[in-house]
């Protein structure tokens, strides 16, 4: 539970000893599942909220309240740990974060309900070939964002996928405003287009800001561990679905939820089947994409989203009856191309940094 991070964003003093291969296993066990929820979350949160939409939903705050609506999920989690500290150290305390690291969560919790709205307020106009092409482009913003407040490196090989992933969302964008919805208006797909652009812009800055709020958690020499990121993202999915609390009972959404469960056209049962799958996907997405920062880097959380989407295409086509046209198979290609050189590259540097010989340390005066 509480594995530390193992990234050249948190380096660990010259004197420690390297991790143990045991303390590896574990840290890229933790990459593998927060990689696979983020995969799982990217590509089946905007379908089911998609399939809301299109079969009677029409609340956009309960859609994006139910984004972080399974925040309690990760009490689970927090419990856990605190429950494993306590058998090997009665004195443990409560909770791992310091209390101004959980205060700076505050705000990204506010930023995370916001950008949930525009989000599923654009979505409620656009389908999800639309919606999902705009999203990519939280990649291009992710990079930007990284660079300016986290230092992130670029190399050739980030920089050729970022290249590849956006070609290909321009490609599969050739077509796109021929796929309004039935019943969508010009206007309100426009409408639709503006908010999913400012929401991509607004993830692109969130994902810097969460590794800055790791960096300070680990100032002072203090470890940065797997269950205080649980807790820092326990604070912003509780402060969002507050947030989308507020906007629901201004907007009277709860008592609106039954009543749209019975004129939902898949039937009353399979209405709050939906909203519970929603609000699962949608926890698999942000706890998958915190970790995966917290493992890595906040790059290649955005490389990953961008990935998926020609994935998210594809089913798309297959669950929701759209079209599949040549420009989304060209997108594809070039998707899963840049992916790949993305990974070479990594791959490459860290064969590169274990050949390099470690600097001799200076003797002591």
């Amino acid at each position: 539970m509480d594995v530390e991070a193992l990234k050249d964003t948190l380096p660990a003093p010259a004197t420690e000893p390297s991790p143990a291969p045991r303390a590896k296993g574990m840290h890229w066990l933790v990459v593998v599942i927060n990689c696979g929820m983020l995969t799982v979350g990217t590509t089946g949160g905007p379908l089911i909220t998609r399939l809301y939409y299109s079969k009677g939903g029409h609340r956009q705050w309960l859609s994006s309240w139910i984004e972080t609506a399974a925040w309690p999920l990760l009490l689970v989690i927090v419990v856990a740990s605190y429950i494993t500290r306590r058998a090997r150290d009665p004195s443990a305390p409560l909770l791992l974060t310091r209390p101004r690291i959980l205060l700076a969560a505050v705000p990204l919790g506010l930023a995370m309900g916001a950008d949930n709205f525009l989000y599923a307020f654009g979505l409620s106009y656009l389908p999800v070939s639309t919606s999902a092409i705009l999203i990519s482009t939280q990649l291009a913003f992710t990079v930007f964002f990284a660079f300016l407040i986290v230092r992130q490196r670029l190399t050739a090989s980030s920089l050729n996928a970022v290249a590849l992933l956006t070609i290909g969302a321009v490609v599969l964008g050739l077509h796109a405003s021929s796929d309004r919805p039935a019943g969508v208006s010009r206007g309100q797909y426009w409408l639709g287009f503006v908010l999913t652009l400012g929401a991509a812009a607004l993830y692109g800055l969130m994902l810097p800001l969460v590794e800055l709020t790791y960096k300070r958690a680990a100032a002072g020499g203090r470890v940065l561990t797997y269950a205080l990121v649980i807790e820092v993202q326990l604070v912003m999915t509780f402060v969002a679905t507050a947030f989308g609390t507020v906007g629901m009972v201004v907007n009277k959404d709860f008592q609106a939820i039954a009543r749209e469960a019975r004129a939902f056209e898949l039937g009353e049962a399979r209405y709050y089947t939906v909203l519970v799958w929603s609000a699962i996907l949608w926890q698999f997405y942000f706890l998958g994409s915190v970790g995966v920062i917290f493992c890595v880097h906040t790059l290649l959380t955005g490389i990953i989203i961008a990935a998926f989407i020609p994935v998210t295409e594809v089913l798309a086509v297959v669950f929701l009856h759209e079209k599949f046209s040549s420009e989304k198979a060209i997108a594809l290609v070039l998707s899963l191309w840049g992916l790949a050189s993305y990974s070479y590259g990594e791959y490459t540097d860290a064969q590169a940094s274990k050949k390099k010989p470690a600097s001799p340390e200076p003797q002591a005066s």
